[in-house]
Order: structure tokens, then C-alpha cells, then sequence
């Protein structure tokens, strides 16, 4: 699908998993409290139901490491009639903590992608999560000096992205963004309006993915890579 970008002045990137690795390491988490809670259920049932409560505890503490530590303790709880052991609780909390001070593992082109495309774009970063942990994978990264602006969001919706373009004074006909989740960071931006460039990472959170009815009729290009975005742009 040819997209024409000529009317772009600024373009958003989401974080996790779009600039640098996120989601596997929840994955391996999951997989750990699968085993310290296996007296109590099977790991398929411990990951059914863990992710019930990610989902429920959501508008209480929002995206990231700390609700999901929260979420992993309260199925604990759950799962062993309150009989859970402070060793696993403390087990627990390791895992958050490693999560938090994992390395930053920026994916393939990232900073080649961000330093060519900011000398004739504003760059924004737009990624929702805790704000200290995304500001400290931020600075840990080395991408802060490419981005003109910063905003955590709570939630990826329509309205969200609407304030947010209202507040930089950007119109959507003017703004890409780009992302690895069709739900959070294509589909949004394309009912406003907007433009949006899907590159897809090979793990998604279950709360994150779309059927094909959701996408049909919608006008947005995916590309394999970061790096195949500056293609698109070549000669501009």
C-alpha cells in the first residue's frame, strides 16, 4: 500500500517493544510465578488467571512493573486461601525489581532511525506505563537527546491521542505514529485521522491484540523493521 507522507511535521514513537525489548521479559515473569504458585494450580491456569487480574486491577494501577507485582501477589493470595508463604511474596518482589533494573536492549536501527529522521522531523515519544520506570528506561536508553517531547500516557485511546495533538498544536493530518501494537498505537491514530507505520514485534500481550474485522478498511502501512521506515521517507 503507497502511503504519502509529504504533509508529515511530526512523528510519535511508542517505547516498549517499538524502540527497545519489554514484553519477553513479562513473559518470562509469568513463566516464574507459573512455578513458585505451581502447588496451588496448573502454570496454563496460574497464566489464565493472573492475566484476569492484570486486567482487573488495570484502572487501579494502570500499565507496568508495579501493577503487575501487585497483580502477581493478589492471585497469590487467591490461588492459596491466603496460606501463601512470605518467601514467595518476597520472591515476588525480586522479580518486579529485576524487571525494573533489566539493561535497556535497543532493537535493531533504532538510534540510525531516530537520528535521520529527527533532523527534518519533531520527534515525540508517546508510551503509556509507570512514568518513573519509563522515564528511567528513557534515560537509560541514550534516545532522550532525539525526542522533543515526552508524554506517558495512561491509556492509548482516541481521546488520549486527540489531547495530546491539541496540546502540542499538532494537527493529525500533520502526525505519524509509530508502534508495535495495532490496538494501542495504529488503530487510535487512524480514526483521528492521523497516519501510522505498524512494526510489528514478535511478542504481544494478549490485552494488546486485534481481530482481523478491527483492521479491515484500515489504511495503515506495517513494515518488518525500524530501519525500513527511512525508506519511506528517502528524498524528502
Amino acid at each position: 500500500m503507497e502511503v504519502d507522507y509529504a504533509n508529515i511535521k511530526v512523528i510519535g514513537f511508542d517505547a516498549d517493544d517499538t524502540l527497545w525489548v519489554n514484553e519477553t521479559y513479562f513473559r518470562e515473569a509469568e513463566e516464574e510465578v507459573g512455578r513458585l504458585l505451581s502447588h496451588y494450580e496448573t502454570p496454563n491456569k496460574i497464566d489464565q488467571e493472573l492475566f484476569r487480574m492484570e486486567i482487573k486491577n488495570l484502572p487501579t494501577y494502570g500499565y507496568g512493573v508495579k501493577g503487575f507485582v501487585l497483580s502477581m501477589i493478589e492471585l497469590a493470595i487467591e490461588l492459596s486461601n491466603g496460606s501463601v508463604s512470605n518467601d514467595i511474596i518476597s520472591k515476588m518482589l525480586d522479580i518486579g525489581k529485576d524487571m525494573i533494573n533489566k539493561p535497556i536492549e535497543l532493537l535493531d536501527g533504532v538510534e540510525q532511525v531516530l537520528k535521520s529522521l529527527s533532523k527534518d522531523y519533531r520527534l515525540i515519544l508517546a508510551t503509556k506505563g509507570d512514568l518513573l520506570d519509563q522515564e528511567r528506561k528513557l534515560e537509560k536508553s541514550g534516545l532522550l537527546q532525539y525526542f522533543h517531547h515526552i508524554e506517558v500516557l495512561s491509556e492509548k485511546q482516541e481521546a488520549n491521542y486527540k489531547k495530546l495533538l491539541r496540546h502540542l498544536d499538532i494537527n493529525p493530518s500533520e502526525f505519524l505514529m509509530v508502534g508495535n501494537s495495532l490496538k494501542s498505537d495504529i488503530l487510535p491514530l487512524v480514526n483521528i485521522g492521523a497516519q501510522a507505520i505498524h512494526v510489528p514485534f514478535h511478542t504481544t500481550w494478549q490485552h494488546e491484540k486485534v481481530t482481523k474485522k478491527e483492521t479491515n478498511g484500515m489504511q495503515y502501512k506495517t513494515v518488518d523493521s525500524l530501519s525500513e521506515i527511512l525508506k519511506l521517507f528517502k528524498g524528502k
